[in-house]
């Protein structure tokens, strides 16, 4: 059957499923053999670093490219260390390290944080290790158009903000606030107005997040807010400059796309044959591209050759001629795939490393080939760091239960079965087993003594009524019991294991600079961020 799992046949003749193939990431955290083999591992070699230096020193960024720059940077709010960096990168020598995300509203899931306090890091440590002047660069991902992923804000313990989405498919660079953002402005600030530091996010939260400004500027000027002193750089790709210097990929990716799938598909088969999962499926004939129609504003739609024209996802068909004549001429009606993506960043910048989570290392892996076919060379994986962050309650609950923050991180039922007291005995199992042989030995001496039977059978009913009142009394204490520690871990995972995924991927930023402090909390950040290293972090500012 098309699609199913390959059949193992051993010696005896049983037949076996294949293995389930597993993510990327995990395997090339831990140094696995199989997962390094096809993307390495140089992150955690300095004379990797050195070399990657070495070789990307002679890449200069386009004038055209610099231009935009600071035109997107005069946007954000003032920052020396900012305008620095961005006359840095118009000097020979100087180096970057590239990471980005989507645009999530008041910043998006914590790993955003992460990623941009990682870029700098290694920033600087690449800096200190090799004399390389060295800036750190957030690409804003502008091309994509999945509205729902951005839209959304989770405000512990369960607050839920969003966006009203329209329903198009324009990319997210074309899209505004609105008023609506006004009221949930309104209910972050009331949810964070118990929390010592509120003032400190709401403030820089307030005055990027107006309506009628883009939405990716409104991220962007809170996040260069927040990395002012460190002096991020924000790229956005979604402008005629940028355009322009990704039409040779567009236009190599729409010519050389049976080659380019080829590559794919032999990747592909490479991690299926080392039990790995591909992050994206290959579309065979399907352009790395998007397509934008007559217009850089129109909806997002993926090609599908059809010999001399592309059938348009949605509807439609454009000659395959005249795709690439609007991508030599008019590239700002394309925009990257996610597979494409990382390509163009290394191609617009001297990138010694990219900086990703885990989907992003699977994409790595699976377009490593694409490299050397486009004459590209690839930034050095560099993964995020990954943290779970313990405030005082927390805390609390942890002590009580006596877990770790990794321990917590466990399906619900998996932890309750694991701490809690299932398998109690029922109250009247209890009560026969605390009266034991007693009905026995009095029914004994009743017959053996007959005018005891009267006495016997009241002290029987006696003490088995005060048995069973005990034994009910046993199980209501057990309940409270279960109660409060079932109450305790829906407390614990709610902080840290929100919907049984890693606090990091679901709660934003917003409620954990008020609660520690902004400053307090980045210093914290940056400070625990070891270069080279991939484990996951408990910290308390």
């Amino acid at each position: 059957m098309p699609g199913a799992a390959p059949e193992y046949r051993p010696l005896s003749g049983v037949r076996m499923r294949a293995p389930m193939k597993v993510p990327f990431a995990p395997p090339f955290l831990a140094s696995e053999p199989r997962a390094t083999a096809l993307l390495p591992d140089g992150f955690r070699r300095r004379e990797a670093w050195r070399d990657e230096v070495r070789a990307r020193r002679e890449q200069r960024v386009r004038p055209e490219v610099l231009s935009a720059l600071a035109e997107q940077q005069s946007a954000l709010p003032a920052s020396e260390a900012r305008a620095r960096n961005l006359d840095l990168l118009s000097q020979p020598g100087t180096v970057a390290v590239v990471t980005g995300q989507q645009v999530g509203l008041f910043l998006g899931p914590l790993y955003t944080f992460y990623k941009a306090a990682t870029a700098v890091v290694w920033a600087r440590a690449l800096e200190a290790e090799t004399g390389a002047r060295t800036v750190p660069v957030f690409w804003l991902q502008t091309e994509d158009h999945d509205f729902a992923e951005i839209a959304s804000c989770h405000v512990p313990p369960a607050l839920h903000l969003s966006l009203p989405d329209a329903g198009e498919r324009s990319s997210v660079a074309h899209r505004t606030l609105t008023k609506d953002v006004e009221p949930l402005l309104a209910a972050l600030s009331d949810a964070l107005a118990s929390q010592p530091f509120a003032a400190e996010i709401l403030e820089p939260l307030r005055a990027a997040y107006v309506p009628g400004r883009p939405i990716a500027q409104a991220f962007a000027m809170l996040l260069g807010a927040v990395f002012a002193e460190e002096g991020l750089v924000f790229l956005d790709p979604r402008c005629p400059e940028m355009a322009r210097a990704a039409s040779p990929l567009y236009t190599a990716a729409i010519e050389r796309a049976g080659e380019i799938d080829d590559a794919l598909i032999a990747r592909g088969a490479a991690l299926d044959a080392a039990g790995l999962r591909e992050q994206v499926n290959v579309r065979r004939d399907s352009p790395l591209v998007f397509f934008h129609g007559d217009a850089p504003d129109g909806p997002r739609r993926r090609l599908q050759q059809d010999g001399a024209k592309f059938q348009v996802d949605g509807g439609g068909e454009v000659a395959r001629a005249d795709v690439l004549q609007a991508a030599r001429h008019s590239p700002l009606r394309f925009s990257c795939s996610a597979l494409l993506r990382p390509l163009f960043q290394d191609a617009l910048l001297p990138a010694v490393g990219y900086v990703g989570g885990p989907a992003e290392l699977g994409y790595l892996a699976q377009v490593a080939p694409l490299y050397p076919l486009l004459g590209i060379r690839p930034a050095l994986a560099v993964p995020r760091a990954r943290f779970r962050l313990v405030d005082a309650r927390t805390d609390g609950l942890l002590r009580a239960l006596a877990l770790s923050p990794a321990e917590a991180e466990v399906p619900r039922d998996e932890l309750i079965g694991r701490l809690g007291r299932r398998g109690h005995e029922a109250p009247d199992e209890l009560a026969r087993r605390l009266l034991g042989g007693l009905p026995d030995a009095l029914s004994a001496a009743a017959k053996k003594h007959p005018s005891l039977a009267r006495a016997a059978r009241r002290t029987q009913v006696s003490v088995e009524t005060a048995v069973a009142r005990f034994a009910e009394r046993h199980a209501h204490a057990l309940a409270e019991e279960d109660r409060t520690l079932v109450d305790r871990l829906d407390r614990l995972q709610a902080s840290l294991f929100p919907g049984g995924v890693p606090q990091e991927r679901v709660h934003s930023l917003p409620f954990y600079a008020a609660h520690f402090g902004l400053a307090r909390l980045k210093a914290a950040v940056l400070g625990a961020i070891q270069p080279g290293e991939a484990s996951v972090k408990d910290l308390r500012p």
